[in-house]
């Protein structure tokens, strides 16, 4: 054996140089080094896996929202979002998506500005206020009126005048009885009366949207429009709503005893099933038309859509169930029947119908299912990808009836611990990570204990 003064290793007995020291393994440095890399990558992929289903957790658990006098959790930071996607032309690309992109997102701003501006006191709605009118105006531009015909009755059919209507009227409701602007209530009269001249002449309750077509929602909204007008200013569209429901109770879906999707347009009747994209937005209105017809149209729908597929949590259906059918561009993707866009616009209509426990479960789930990114100035979903969808989620948070009471709460369609499907499942993935080196501890302690912990004794070829 060598003098270690002479520059040679000393190897103690048993070992060879390039060994791990633990019985002459032929490990080299290289080899163990890579094997610590790979160990601490999955410590790190495990770390991040149980954080997110923690995250995951509290999405669930925590609040969305707040009924139909409280501000929903972030509500001020998703609409600055909005404000921002539009400014950047969000309502162009949303218009290359579908027909009513950009005035849909368009005019569920303005109405989200409008729902919280009605929640603030009088003197403090000028944010509100200022955000509504710009939004409407962008309704009465080029852009908005693009899609719609000018030859329909009332011009540009009722989608866009109905809609148009509404918002003109929450514009209205903003402002101080005695104290509003004057322009504002001459445009609103003179295109409610346009809407109830043309409800008065048609054959049918359901009026064109586009030529040859109609579908009732459209009719819906611009009916709610005449009932806020008679809030707002003198009646005067009694007999046109009362005659408008007589005829559409007539010309209800045989299937399912709800508005149809789409209707003939000369005799009104049903042309298509009655489907969740629709009935999501008829159930936001109807309360406001006819509370006692509403709570009984309310209560069928939550029977024939409402779903929980695979036990994770309430969801919307897009036909009714025991029925399936195609997706369009209305629905988006069925994946298990479920349509997400009906699932969010559901929490508007819950909310205004008093289900309190349901607005809070389907809210609750798309904070889960949404992947919501927040900073302390903006918060958007899915990334920011899609602007509409997060125009019609603080829409339908922060939903209330604009005409009647908020009716007293229906019996519960989902039970009280309906979370707990889904929490299980996020505890299941946020252990599962974990698990063989559980099973490796449980097995033998001590050998889990050195794959844990890299041996790092001198001469192995670890220490720095």
């Amino acid at each position: 054996m060598s003098d270690a003064g002479e520059g040679t290793a000393f190897v103690r007995p048993g070992a060879q140089a390039g060994t791990d020291g633990a019985g002459g393994r032929g490990v080299t440095p290289t080899a163990r080094g890579r094997r610590v890399v790979a160990h601490r990558l999955r410590l790190l992929a495990a770390v991040l896996v149980s954080l997110c289903a923690l995250l995951g957790a509290v999405r669930l658990v925590v609040p969305a929202t707040a009924g139909p006098d409280g501000e929903p959790p972030g509500i001020e930071r998703q609409l600055a979002f909005l404000r921002e996607a539009l400014d950047d032309g969000a309502g162009d690309e949303a218009q290359a998506m579908f027909p009513e992109g950009h005035f849909f997102l368009h005019v569920l701003y303005g109405l989200s500005r409008v729902e919280l501006g009605m929640r603030a006191p009088a003197g403090e709605r000028s944010t509100a206020l200022r955000e509504a009118r710009w939004a409407l105006r962008r309704l009465d531009s080029p852009a908005g009126r693009a899609p719609f015909s000018p030859e329909l009755t009332p011009p540009y059919g009722v989608f866009h005048r109905g809609w148009s209507n509404w918002l003109r009227g929450g514009v209205l409701s903003l402002q101080q009885a005695g104290h509003r602007d004057a322009a504002e209530v001459r445009r609103f009269a003179r295109d409610s009366a346009e809407l109830g001249a043309a409800f008065d002449a048609s054959s049918s309750p359901y009026l064109e949207a586009y030529p040859g077509q109609a579908w009732p929602v459209d009719s819906t909204v611009a009916v709610a429009s005449l009932r806020l007008h008679d809030r707002l200013l003198p009646d005067r569209f009694g007999p046109t709503v009362r005659r408008w429901l007589r005829e559409a109770r007539e010309r209800l879906d045989p299937r399912t005893g709800l508005f149809p999707h789409r209707a003939d347009p000369v005799t009104g009747e049903p042309a298509e099933v009655a489907r969740g994209t629709s009935q999501s937005l008829i159930q936001r209105f109807l309360v406001d038309i006819d509370p006692a017809f509403a709570a009984g149209q309310y209560s069928r729908f939550r029977d024939l859509y409402l779903t929980a597929p695979l036990g994770l949590g309430p969801a919307v259906r897009e036909y009714p169930d025991g029925m399936d059918g195609p997706a369009d561009v209305d629905s988006g993707p069925l994946p298990l029947g479920v349509s997400l866009s009906a699932s969010v616009v559901t929490i508007g209509a819950a909310q205004v119908h008093g289900d309190a426990r349901l607005a809070g479960a389907l809210a609750g789930v798309s904070e889960l299912a949404g992947v919501p990114v927040g900073t302390p100035w903006t918060k958007r979903y899915a990334f920011g990808l899609l602007p509409v969808g997060d125009a019609f989620l603080a829409w339908s948070k922060t939903a209330r009836p604009w005409v009647a009471p908020v009716p007293a709460p229906p019996p519960a369609a989902v039970p009280a611990w309906w979370r707990v499907p889904l929490l299980s499942l996020l505890v299941l993935s946020g252990a599962l990570p974990w698990l063989p080196a559980l099973l490796r501890r449980l097995r033998d302690p001590r050998r889990a204990r050195s794959r844990t912990l890299p041996d790092v004794r001198p001469g192995n070829g670890t220490e720095p």
